[in-house]
């Protein structure tokens, strides 16, 4: 059975991910936004989140101007996936560092060897 939550509970929920994540992870986010979103535009379910942008370490001169990357969230994606309350903010919680991740360059191949994917 899926969770059900309001938009507003379920960013909050985000919100306080964001916020429980160490230090040395978020403070190397430059030019970065947070959003959530109900589905991918094809309305899967499957797909959790999504980091757009150019990976630090593909960066060759990046500065002021610039649009900030994007990590989304798809709500109904998460909700689907969980069972209850703890589990959502479990997945979350994976998906905000599976998203930053690749944000730092690191892949999915990679993520799966670390237990993030």
């Amino acid at each position: 059975m899926a969770v059900e939550l309001d938009e507003d509970a379920f960013e909050q929920l985000v919100v306080d991910e964001l916020d429980a994540l160490p230090d040395d992870m978020v403070d190397g986010l430059e030019n970065v936004v947070f959003v959530v979103e109900e589905t991918p535009e094809d309305g899967s379910l499957d797909l959790l989140g999504l980091y757009e942008g150019v990976a630090v370490t593909e960066r060759d001169r990046y500065g002021f101007g610039e649009m900030p990357d994007r990590i989304v969230l798809y709500r109904l994606g998460l909700l689907a996936a969980c069972d209850d309350l703890d589990q959502l903010r479990d997945e979350i919680h994976v998906t905000l560092v599976h998203e930053i991740a690749h944000y730092y360059g690191i892949d999915d191949e990679r993520l799966h060897e670390l237990g993030w994917a």
